[in-house]
């Protein structure tokens, strides 16, 4: 009779802290590269390379990932800079009156010294393309037996000291080289890339150099517009460089160049009537304008855009803050589709995830890969400041991605046996259990969602500049029309509501609703708990308890909301509603207030959804989600 054998089942999971080793029968955790020779592996001797063979597979593919990343790059370099080499000369053509100008002889100087560079920079730009960095075809399989052969060395390695010696050696000799030689072809390719990225640098200045003096001439050929104050002349300045950007990339052929400038030469009297304007305005609140926030908010202005969040602004100087985006649109658009790019990247990694990884058996677990466009703008803008480059925020496209979707592979390993049937001596053949490692792979991935990450990573200034670039999209809503946030914003924004005059006879509930409507718009901040930094639901709800004066509440979640109130089923307007599974979590998801019946005889609450609104609550959606009415402690 066979003895029964427990199967042994170990757990390695890649985390950022290195790769762990969960062992699932005694729950005992470690971590591979901590182990010590002195530890025992010889009860299996295959399992005992197990967490090895994952450190090795998990650096593998770090290294892969990074090297395609780094190609990615400098393919994007080559493109930009034979762009910027193909397009028309940028040098603009003054006349010998402009050039007598005292007042425009140094932006006439400068933009003729950025030409000249420019032009430089484009002779010295190769005929030919620099030849691709080819990759070995054989470079993969070579690495992945080099993997194979480290992992059974493992095997052995702790039963022999001098075996594990030498192959440590080995490994990191190899990893000298190897990095050696990476660094190599990087500076090869980065040298070979240089002329083409010298002349998109030069091409950049030039433009600048270009608008500047543009923007000089229009000063002086618009005596309202340099008669404006300072705030409304930098806005307008800011304006007319990126009409005359906008119209240089387009140029296809020698003549456009001049195209451009006299576009934006018109786009500049054409808008000096406004500027006046605006700066009658400004002239009227030069306290708040003084501000940092001031050209946003006078950009808002001009737009007609001021939405009910404005209230926002008045909550003391670390709140007056931009409400626009202010960098370039190539900037803006730039940073949508390198965030999309990496998340493509993941999308790919998971969906050949099969193909190139080498386990007995797949699980997966995988939330959808998507972000909002202007979620992503907000957070870039307001870390900073409202103006940014797509050099700037390489790093933080990379930290959001990082906090954004967290991918978890887990391998689990089960010593099985099979059936072999072998011959002895005599040529009879038997049966024999043979064990051998299975391998299970489980691939998780979350979407923390890209609303939910800012409170994590800003202070309270910086998440109340996220906050109202949210509530007004940074007045750009013409970027990404597709969004949700334009349809909830912009496009069919919450219905006004009016609460019945009989329920405002209750002083208690008058006091409430007084001090909830405040909020009306502002725009739904995952964690947010304040007027300057806007409100999450329960963060909307304890706030206006609390400082309603009817009940101190301080800073509860929905579920701490619920756990203070009492249960009813006749509600009062100014009880709580209280819902679960409108997102991932357990108990209490969302709450509101219960503000009575409509008109119509429906009934209506107050939440913050996105933004603060009124709904009804006997809509498909509420009504599925609904489990409860509570009544706070009221003083």
């Amino acid at each position: 009779m066979k003895e029964w054998k427990a199967p042994e089942k170990e757990a390695q999971k890649m985390t950022r802290d290195g790769a762990v080793s969960v062992n699932l029968v005694t729950g005992k955790t470690t971590y591979p590269s901590d182990r010590t020779p002195e530890q025992d592996h010889s009860a299996s001797g295959e399992t005992v390379g197990v967490a090895g063979k994952a450190v090795d597979r998990a650096e593998l593919h770090r290294e892969q990932a990074a090297a395609k990343k780094k190609r990615r790059k400098q393919r994007r370099a080559y493109r930009e800079g034979e762009a910027a080499a193909s397009r028309p000369s940028s040098r603009l053509q003054f006349s010998e009156a402009d050039r007598a100008v005292p007042e425009l002889q140094g932006a006439i100087r400068k933009s003729d010294k950025a030409a000249d560079r420019l032009d430089a920079a484009k002779a010295a730009v190769p005929s030919k393309p620099p030849s691709p960095q080819h990759t070995n075809p054989l470079s993969r399989p070579i690495q992945e037996a080099g993997a194979a052969i480290h992992g059974k060395v493992r095997e052995v390695e702790q039963e022999n000291s001098g075996v594990q010696s030498g192959h440590l050696g080995e490994r990191g000799i190899e990893k000298a080289v190897g990095y050696g030689n990476r660094r190599v072809q990087n500076w090869r390719a980065e040298r070979k890339l240089k002329p083409w990225r010298e002349v998109s640098s030069v091409e950049q200045a030039a433009v600048q150099a270009n608008a500047d003096a543009l923007y000089q001439k229009a000063l002086r050929e618009n005596p309202q517009l340099a008669a404006s104050n300072l705030i409304s002349r930098m806005w307008q300045k800011k304006k007319l460089q990126k009409q005359y950007a906008a119209a240089y990339r387009a140029a296809h052929s020698a003549g456009d160049a001049a195209a451009a400038a006299q576009t934006a030469s018109k786009g500049a009297r054409k808008s000096a009537d406004a500027a006046k304007k605006a700066g009658e305005f400004v002239s009227k609140h030069k306290k708040a304008f003084l501000i940092v926030g001031g050209i946003g908010l006078l950009l808002v202005m001009l737009l007609g855009l001021l939405q009910s969040c404005s209230s926002i602004f008045g909550g003391g100087v670390s709140n007056i803050v931009a409400s626009s985006y202010l960098s370039e649109d190539s900037d803006l658009l730039a940073a949508e589709t390198a965030y999309c790019a990496m998340e493509d990247e993941l999308r790919e990694y998971l969906d050949t995830y099969e193909q190139t990884h080498d386990y007995d058996e797949y699980h997966f677990d995988l939330d959808e890969i998507k972000h909002d466009p202007y979620v992503l703008l907000s957070i870039l803008s307001a870390l900073h400041e409202g103006q940014f480059t797509i050099d700037q925020v390489q790093d933080d496209l990379q930290m959001l991605f990082d906090k954004q979707y967290i991918l978890t592979e887990t391998v689990t390993t089960e010593t099985r046996y099979r059936t072999e049937t072998r011959t002895d001596s005599e040529g009879n053949e038997y049966e024999v259990d043979v064990p051998y490692t299975y391998y299970i792979c489980t691939v998780e991935l979350e979407n923390f969602d890209l609303s939910h990450v800012p409170v994590y990573i800003m202070d309270t200034e910086t998440l109340s500049m996220y906050a109202v670039y949210m509530s007004t999209l940074g007045n750009r809503s013409d970027l990404f029309p597709s969004s949700g946030y334009v349809d909830k914003y912009i496009t069919t924004p919450p219905e006004d509501y009016e609460i019945p005059a009989e329920y405002l006879s209750d002083e208690r509930f008058a006091a409430l609703i007084t001090e909830a409507e405040k909020y009306l718009g502002y725009p739904y901040v995952w964690g947010g708990s304040s007027p300057s930094t806007s409100f999450d639901c329960s963060g909307f709800v304890s706030y206006v308890l609390t400082n309603s004066g009817l009940c101190n509440t301080g800073r509860l979640g929905a579920q701490g909301l619920y756990n203070i109130s009492t249960r009813v089923s006749d509600p009062h307007p100014g009880d709580l509603v209280l819902f679960v599974g409108t997102y991932d979590t357990a108990g209490i998801s969302h709450v509101g207030f219960y503000v009575g019946l409509d008109d119509a005889g429906n009934p209506m609450f107050l939440h913050c959804g996105d933004p603060i609104q009124y709904a009804r609550l006997n809509t498909s959606y509420w009504h599925q989600h609904f489990y409860a009415y509570g009544r706070p402690p009221y003083d």
